[in-house]
C-alpha cells in the first residue's frame, strides 16, 4: 500500500502500468464504475489500511499530521464532484461515508493517534444520528449485514479495525451493561457506569478489577471471561493519551 500513498497530496491514489501517478486527480471525485475508487473517493480510501495503522501513521509524518488529516476528514464540506456520484457515498460526515465499509473503521483510528475522546465522541454521533428504527433507518447499503454489525459492536463499546488481528477498539458503549455468552458456561460482561446520551465519554477502565492502560482488549481476554468496567463522564478525558506509542 505504500507504493499507492502520494507524500505530495496525502492521499492513495492510482498509477498507470509505467509507475506514474494518473491524472488528472480529484480526491473529492466520485464516479460510478468510472476510476480506481470502487464506491468511493480518495478521501474514503486513504484511510483503508486496518492491517498496519502504524504504518499509515508513519507515512502522513506522525501522529500530529495524522489527526490533522483525520479531523478535516470529519469536518469538512460533504459535497460531492463529478457526474454519475455513485450512490454509495452517503452517510456523510464531512466526507466521512458510514453508508460504504471501506469508512466503518475510521472513526476508530483517533485511538491509535492519541485522542481516544475523539473516536468515543464520533461513534456516538454515528449512532446517534446515522441510524434509526424507520424504514430508512440505515444510512447505506446493508451488504450482507455490515451496517447492523457495525451498530451492534459499537453500541456494547468494542470494534475490530483489524478483523484478523485479535483486537477490539474501544469505544463509547450505548448500552450500560452488556454481556457475551461463552463456552462452557462462561461470560463477558461490560459495564458503563453513568452512561446517558451526555455522557459519551471514557473518564477510567478496568478489566477484571486492573487499570486497563489501552484503548484495546484482545479477543482472548474476552474468551476467558470477565468483566469490563467503564466511568463514563460528559467531558473529554486524558484517559489513554499515548497509549497506544
Amino acid at each position: 500500500y505504500r507504493t499507492l500513498f502520494d507524500h505530495d497530496l496525502g492521499f492513495m491514489r492510482g498509477r498507470n502500468l509505467d509507475g506514474s501517478w494518473r491524472t488528472p486527480f480529484n480526491a473529492r471525485l466520485s464516479t460510478l464504475k468510472q476510476h480506481e475508487y470502487t464506491e468511493g473517493n480518495a478521501w474514503q480510501y486513504s484511510w483503508y489500511v486496518p492491517h498496519d495503522i502504524d504504518g499509515l501513521i508513519d507515512l502522513h509524518g506522525g501522529i500530529t499530521p495524522f489527526t490533522a488529516k483525520l479531523d478535516s476528514l470529519f469536518s469538512q464540506s460533504s459535497n460531492l464532484e463529478g457526474t454519475g456520484a455513485t450512490g454509495d457515498v452517503s452517510g456523510l460526515i464531512g466526507l466521512y461515508a458510514h453508508g460504504n465499509e471501506p469508512s466503518h473503521h475510521i472513526a476508530y483510528l483517533y485511538n491509535h493517534a492519541d485522542q481516544a475522546w475523539k473516536t468515543q465522541e464520533l461513534v456516538r454521533r454515528i449512532m446517534r444520528d446515522l441510524y434509526h428504527d424507520g424504514r430508512d433507518g440505515l444510512s447505506g447499503n446493508e451488504d450482507c449485514g455490515q451496517m447492523s454489525a457495525w451498530y451492534v459492536l459499537s453500541s456494547i463499546g468494542l470494534y475490530p479495525v483489524n478483523p484478523c488481528g485479535g483486537d477490539y477498539e474501544i469505544g463509547s458503549p450505548a448500552l450500560r451493561r452488556a454481556e457475551i455468552a461463552l463456552p462452557g458456561g462462561k461470560r463477558f460482561t461490560m459495564i458503563a457506569e453513568n452512561n446517558s446520551e451526555e455522557n459519551v465519554y471514557v473518564q477510567s477502565a478496568t478489566l477484571n478489577g486492573r487499570p486497563l492502560e489501552r484503548p484495546v482488549i484482545r479477543h482472548e481476554e474476552i474468551m476467558r471471561g470477565g468483566t469490563l468496567r467503564m466511568v463514563m463522564g460528559a467531558r473529554p478525558s486524558s484517559l489513554w493519551n499515548a497509549a497506544r506509542r
